[in-house]
């Protein structure tokens, strides 16, 4: 195991910790939940075989469900912004594949690079509030409970990412 894949790892491992023993108790107004473990997606590299990406990206899904008792929707929102992560970032930027083997968040200008986490945070709040609520009767407290809580959510991780991150 070489270095980076044992950076993945820690990655992996502290964003399930992080949700789990922190931000999955705070309910800010009884209801609204950051999360923060998406945030793993947008830190994953681009040059990384898209399968083992695809895998991961359910596994973390999968450890948030386990704990807390969610039944798969976490898994299912997460899988989904890892498979569109690419076309997302190919539009908002504008290039192709080949111009992303060196990609960092905090490479691109600002606005780039919070429409990058502002759409996948979006989506995946979107998808996650959707298959909870399961229902078209609901679809207020859907879409103001993603937009508060996607809010909420990119606050946190960019807070995250000035801080814990290098700019290149």
């Amino acid at each position: 195991m070489n270095n980076s894949s044992t950076k993945h790892i820690i990655w992996f491992v502290l964003f399930v910790l992080l949700q789990v023993l922190i931000f999955n108790n705070i309910k800010l107004f009884g209801y609204i939940n950051p999360y923060i473990y998406i945030a793993f997606i947008f830190f994953y590299p681009l040059k990384k075989e898209k399968g083992t990406f695809l895998f991961l990206s359910f596994l973390l899904g999968l450890c948030i469900d386990f704990f807390s008792d969610t039944g798969g929707i976490n898994a299912a929102a997460t899988l989904f912004i890892a498979y569109i992560r690419l076309s997302v970032l190919s539009t908002i930027l504008g290039k192709n594949d080949f111009d992303f083997l060196l990609f960092n968040i905090r490479s691109i200008s600002f606005g780039k690079s919070f429409l990058y986490v502002l759409s996948l945070t979006f989506i995946h709040h979107l998808v996650f509030f959707t298959l909870d609520y399961f229902s078209l009767h609901e679809f207020g407290s859907i879409i103001y409970k993603t937009v508060v809580t996607t809010i909420l959510t990119v606050f946190l991780i960019y807070i995250g990412i000035i801080l814990f991150t290098k700019k290149r």
